[in-house]
Formats: structure tokens, sequence, C-alpha cells
């Protein structure tokens, strides 16, 4: 059986291959584009004024209470609907990168907000632009409380690349199940995706630790 499986592996080695680099791609534009999108989500929940914190919150609130699943298909079906040609790889992306970005908004609305605000008093009387003090004083702290909740966030995208295959995105578990209704091979290949989105998570999980490591405070 194990000889059959090996067979079986080598014959789909490409399928498997350009499936697991398909879930990386969508995988990494979804964590970059959410993650700046995240950013300004956040800064606006904090520093921005009455009427735009407003719209910013019910932005957060109605994307996180949102299946990922449901954005999915309303960014394929709803963006054609209204004249939006999204291709299904385009289209998975932007419902996988606003989810994403309700997320991180929070993480750095929260990790703001957990620095003392005589940070930022002193930031000023001494004369720093508000730009100033946001990169040289409030986001190296944030960014050392931001670390572990986005590492979560970034392996949540991984996993939620997975319902792609929905909409027809080649991504690895819709070529996994290609090569099952072959060979009918289900608990080895079911298995051997499993391993490699385990692969995908603790390279993030990896690269998470190594940004902790080089923003963290000497001792």
């Amino acid at each position: 059986m194990s000889q059959t499986f090996l067979d079986q592996l080598w014959i789909a080695r490409h399928v498997i291959l350009n499936g697991m680099a398909m879930t990386v791609s969508i995988s990494l534009l979804a964590i970059l584009t959410g993650s700046v999108l995240g950013l300004f989500v956040g800064l606006a929940l904090v520093y921005g004024n009455s009427v735009l914190r407003l719209i910013v919150r019910a932005y957060t609130d109605v994307i996180r209470g949102t299946p990922v699943l449901v954005l999915v298909l309303a960014s394929y079906y709803v963006s054609s609907a209204v004249g939006l040609e999204l291709g299904a790889f385009a289209a998975g992306v932007l419902a996988l990168a606003v989810f994403c970005s309700s997320h991180v908004g929070e993480i750095v609305r929260g990790a703001l907000q957990a620095i003392p605000k005589g940070q930022t008093e002193a930031a000023k009387a001494i004369g720093l632009t508000f730009t100033q003090t946001f990169t040289s004083v409030l986001w190296p702290q944030a960014l050392r409380q931001c670390l572990p909740a986005w590492v979560n966030t970034a392996a949540e995208m991984v996993k939620a690349s997975t319902l792609l295959s929905v909409i027809g995105v080649a991504e690895l578990l819709l070529r996994t199940q290609e090569i099952i209704s072959r060979n009918f091979m289900s608990l080895q290949f079911y298995f051997l995706a499993g391993a490699l989105y385990f692969v995908v998570n603790f390279g993030i999980e990896r690269f998470g630790r190594f940004i902790e490591r080089k923003t963290a405070l000497p001792s």
C-alpha cells in the first residue's frame, strides 16, 4: 500500500506543487494586503474623528461577524453583478484581505490604546509631529503587542484559503480532491494536504518569532 501511495504521489507531484504554490500565493497576498489595510483601520479607530470612527467601527463589526465563506461568495458573485469583473483568484484574495483587515485593525487598536497616553504627551512636548510620534514612539511598542495575535490571524488566513475552492480556485485542497477522485486514496492524500498546511503555518509562526526577537527590548 505504501508503494502504491508513493507511486501515486510521484504521478501527482506537479499537481500538488501547483496547488501548494497557489495556496502560498493566496495567503501571502491576503495577509500582506489585509495587514496594511488593518493598520489604517486601527489608526482610524484610535485617532479618527467621530464620523470616521463610526464608519470604520461598522465596517469591522460587520466583516468580523460575517462568515469567510459568505465573503468569498459575495466577492465573486456580487462583484460580477455590479459590473466589476474579478476572476476567482482576485475575488478570493479580496475577500480574505478584507476579512484579515478587520481583525488586524482590532489588533492594532488594542495595542495602541494599551500604550500610556503620557508617552504621546511627552512626544508632543518635545515637538514631534504625529507621524514622528507614531513611527518612533507608538508603533515600535504596539508592534511587540500585535505580533502574537497577528501570527494567529495569518494562520487563519492560510486555513481560510481552502474556502476558495468553492469558486474554482485551484489551491491545495481542490487539487487534493482532484487527485483523490482519480485514485481514491482519501486518507493518505488528505493527511499529506494537512501536513503541507502545517508547514506553511509553521513557517508563519517562525517568521513571527523572528520579528519578535528583532523587536524585543534588550535585557
